[in-house]
């Protein structure tokens, strides 16, 4: 094909997903906070909506975090735009990407070869064992190109051409 390290699809977390996702999450831990503190429940009940509130302040800002990021695929590996790599295209046995199949939100799930490390990135990707799952707050349509890319790129070096 092309230089190994050419860009040959993304996918980005849509403006408007990325802000209804974070803003709902952190209205969610505010309403709870508040409740907390003005409806005055048992000791027990308020620790649990403040706890609540405060973890869901802390995914919204970290799913802000990660949606500011964009995933690209190159000839040789998947990776997000600040440099870390989810998996190599090599270490990927099947795309996942049919209605009923486990997976993230207008995205697609990859079963890898070996595992990887656990990771999540609310809205955008995440990893556990040998499992990925791309997409979230992202388009439908470029989830399913980057899919097929991976498809391609997977029969490619099946056949052995470069």
């Amino acid at each position: 094909m092309t230089d190994n390290n050419e860009v040959l699809s993304t996918v980005a977390a849509s403006g408007p997903r990325r802000w209804m996702g974070v803003g709902t999450m952190g209205l969610l831990g505010a309403i709870l906070i508040y409740v907390a503190f003005t409806t005055a429940p048992a000791l027990g009940w308020q620790l649990f909506l403040v706890v609540t509130g405060v973890a869901a302040l802390v995914l919204a800002d970290a799913a802000r975090r990660a949606t500011a990021h964009v995933i690209e695929l190159t000839e040789t590996e998947l990776r997000v735009s600040n440099g870390e790599v989810i998996t190599t295209v090599d270490n990927i046995e099947l795309v996942r990407r049919a209605m009923f199949d486990m997976k993230p939100s207008n995205g697609f799930a990859l079963k890898l070869k070996t595992p990887r490390a656990r990771r999540w990135q609310p809205g955008l990707w995440w990893a556990q064992g040998r499992r990925v799952g791309i997409g979230g707050v992202t388009p439908g349509a470029q989830g399913k190109e980057m899919a097929q890319f991976i498809e391609a790129l997977m029969a490619q070096k099946q056949t052995g051409r470069d």
